[in-house]
């Protein structure tokens, strides 16, 4: 990995389960390379061949609208066959902590749609105050991430709690704490910064232009910049304009092979053709935390969308800890567990934070 991607901080420490020091992993994971997609099949990935794959990419962007789903007796079967395969972590609280015994717990957090609700303008996602105070006693209690689309700053200045790890652009920009915490006794010394991608900033720049002037007759459409990708939201267009919302990404798109388009909640987003997801910043910051061979690591990853399977399915192929799908309605995830909503994700930090209160006082005892 060359030293224009990643810098590391020269300090050495960092915490285990016990408390004790460790050496911080000073060798990141090798150079993401990219992505070896021929450009014909690039086209046909972006569905610019024809009608028929703009229809299908169009059905596809009407199944990640929520709004879509109507409750039916089929539906409801379905949902009640869904749950038994992930049930609520709620539910199955005193199970998963069993499971975690003798393991330290190390949580990562999508933002939007876990810890802030879903909003059509995404300047408003705000998380309650009661969530932050949440968050903030559970990074007291275990290493805390952040793993986010959104640009690292913005999703910072919406969280500002400064104890955490914060991983931005899904995954493509990684800031380590720069308080002091139980985690982090020497103040910045667990402060790294990876930016696998960061020779695609000048593209992201251009490509982001390209799309607020392509778009911006399209009422409701929303272009943002996350630094190290791009994202166009369609939550606020009226549904018969995506054919044409879906025309004017690939128009721009098309001319850039080294980029991809993938698809989340109403949103189509752009992002470097690179081996690098919310998995990679997972392994990533377990690494750096100095778990990357570790059998005593549980690490918990809740998220509501898309691209949050890379990180249940990373969590699935180590055999440890587990991920919580955030959603209502049923989806294909790797995930093990599930919780409806962000309120039930902040009562399942809750319960995490008491039960580390309760394990502690029970440990000082004997």
């Amino acid at each position: 990995m060359t030293q224009q991607n990643v810098v590391v901080s020269e300090t050495k420490t960092g915490i285990n389960s016990g408390g004790s020091t460790i050496t911080v992993a000073q060798k990141p994971p090798a150079a993401p390379g990219y992505i070896p997609i021929p450009r014909r099949r690039i086209l046909k990935n972006l569905e610019i061949n024809g009608g028929q794959r703009i229809n299908t990419w169009i059905d596809s962007m009407r199944a990640s609208s929520p709004t879509h789903v109507k409750s039916t007796p089929s539906l409801a079967e379905e949902y009640n066959s869904w749950i038994l395969r992930h049930p609520s972590a709620l539910d199955m609280f005193e199970q998963i902590m069993d499971a975690s015994k003798g393991k330290q717990i190390v949580m990562f957090l999508d933002y939007d749609g876990t810890l802030s609700p879903i909003v059509d303008d995404p300047d408003r996602a705000l998380m309650s105050e009661s969530m932050r105070k949440t968050v903030r006693q559970l990074a007291r209690c275990f290493p805390t991430a952040i793993v986010t689309g959104r640009c690292i700053d913005k999703v910072y200045n919406f969280v500002r709690l400064a104890e955490l790890y914060y991983a931005g652009s899904h995954g493509m920009d990684i800031k380590g704490p720069t308080k002091e915490s139980k985690y982090n006794k020497n103040k910045k010394a667990e402060e790294i910064l990876f930016q696998p991608a960061r020779e695609f900033v000048p593209m992201i720049n251009e490509v982001y232009e390209q799309l607020v002037e392509k778009t911006k007759l399209t009422p409701g459409a929303r272009v943002e910049n996350h630094k190290f990708c791009a994202s166009v939201h369609f939550r606020c267009v009226e549904e018969k304009r995506w054919v044409e919302l879906a025309e004017q990404v690939k128009s721009v798109i098309k001319e850039y092979p080294k980029l991809r388009l993938t698809q989340g909640r109403k949103v189509l987003e752009i992002r470097p053709a690179i081996k690098w997801d919310k998995g990679k910043a997972l392994e990533f910051l377990l690494e750096s935390l100095g778990f990357a061979n570790c059998n005593d690591v549980f690490p918990v990853y809740i998220g509501d969308d898309r691209t949050d399977e890379d990180a249940f399915k990373k969590l699935r192929d180590r055999g440890q800890g587990f991920g919580i799908l955030v959603s209502k309605f049923p989806k294909d995830t790797t995930a093990s567990y599930s919780l409806q909503e962000p309120n039930e994700v902040m009562d399942f930090l809750q319960r995490l934070v008491e039960w580390k209160k309760v394990s502690t006082r029970s440990r000082s005892r004997v």
